[in-house]
């Protein structure tokens, strides 16, 4: 093993580093993982760039990361279900108390929780890093690193489709075409959605939805009036959808999602904007339209890994650039400049391979 655990650390606003750290030892309960494959979120982009997200700010350094995937080369005294060689996908959030939320299974909810790279906790964005074994699951021999480290992502559209009630026949919109709203595309249809339309302002991001299984692409234009999209939605399919996941945070993408959604249906908001938005809520009220919201996800792993065991999701056209630990600022850049889907960096010096 080697001595030096390369991480990539955000000291603060536009300040991102490369820096050894010490190799850390796990606790009874924990496992030393030496890691693979880690994709770039949306969200370590933005603690790039702006330092703090909402009310969550970079006060120290953090290293970064949260979708992510390795090899146990340790395992703490307590751990009787992992050992090593084990190749496990990583849960990033883990309760640090058995409080109202974890007992009622909504531990996603606990404002204790430990998070990776959300402050003030460390991601894991290095060579080798710690984490619960409770929330280190075992990948089958067919799930690849990439696609174990793809379930986090993957999961945000699991939590989605289950709060809004996704199964066989349903009608949906899905508002974004980034890798949240791919991930929503993938897992509807999984889940037995039977058309689905998506909105993006990129004809790129489109044709990507469309290879996976969107039966509609409406390309959006700035400037478009919610009202309109809607109509343009409810033409293609002949029918409002039941179901719109808004994947953007945009206010006028909220506006929309309202404006389409079928009476008595569901608009569910998966992405994260400004704290206040106008909305047309008595529109939605009157319709009997639920509105409900997502953080992040909770008992998601085990369905994500059976669906991509089971080949019913394929999450690896997704992936469109990879680059070595050592390349992390040049990663994080084209992550920043939109360039393709979904970049991993891949954490073995040894092995770079998928």
């Amino acid at each position: 093993m080697e001595q030096q655990n390369l991480s990539v650390v955000l000291y603060s606003q536009g300040d991102l580093r490369l820096e050894p750290r010490p190799v850390p030892e796990p606790g009874p309960n924990d496992v030393l993982l030496q890691m693979h494959s880690v994709g770039i979120c949306g969200s370590d982009v933005h603690y790039w760039q702006h330092g703090r997200i909402g009310d969550f700010v970079v006060k120290k350094p953090m290293v970064l990361g949260h979708e992510a995937s390795g090899r146990v080369v340790k395992v703490g005294s307590a751990v009787t279900h992992l050992k090593v060689g084990d190749r496990v996908a990583i849960e990033p959030g883990v309760p640090r108390e058995m409080d109202e939320f974890f007992k009622n299974g909504r531990y996603n909810l606990s404002p204790t929780i430990f998070f990776c790279a959300t402050p003030p906790d460390d991601g894991n964005l290095c060579r080798y890093y710690t984490h619960s074994a409770n929330f280190c699951y075992k990948l089958p021999d067919n799930v690849t690193f990439e696609e174990g480290a793809l379930i986090e992502p993957l999961s945000v559209g699991i939590h989605a489709c289950r709060r809004a009630g996704v199964s066989l026949g349903s009608t949906v919109l899905i508002c974004g075409a980034g890798p949240i709203g791919l991930v929503c595309l993938l897992v509807a249809k999984a889940m037995g959605a039977s058309k689905v339309v998506i909105t993006d302002l990129s004809p790129e991001r489109l044709k990507m939805a469309k290879d996976l299984g969107a039966d509609f692409q409406v390309t959006v234009k700035r400037g478009d009036a919610p009202q309109t999209l809607a109509q343009s939605v409810e033409d293609m399919l002949e029918t409002q959808p039941q179901i719109t996941i808004e994947c953007t945070g945009v206010e006028s993408s909220i506006q929309t999602a309202i404006y389409a959604t079928h009476s008595g249906g569901v608009v569910v908001l998966v992405g994260l904007g400004a704290e206040m938005a106008s909305v047309p809520l008595v529109n939605a009220a009157v319709r009997e339209v639920d509105i409900r919201g997502v953080f992040r996800y909770c008992n998601t792993w085990p369905m994500a890994i059976a669906m991509l065991a089971s080949g019913k999701v394929n999450v690896k056209p997704l992936v469109t650039h990879r680059f070595p630990l050592e390349q992390a600022v040049q990663a994080f850049e084209t992550t920043r400049q939109g360039l393709g889907i979904k970049v991993m960096l891949k954490c073995d010096q040894n092995d770079q391979n998928p």
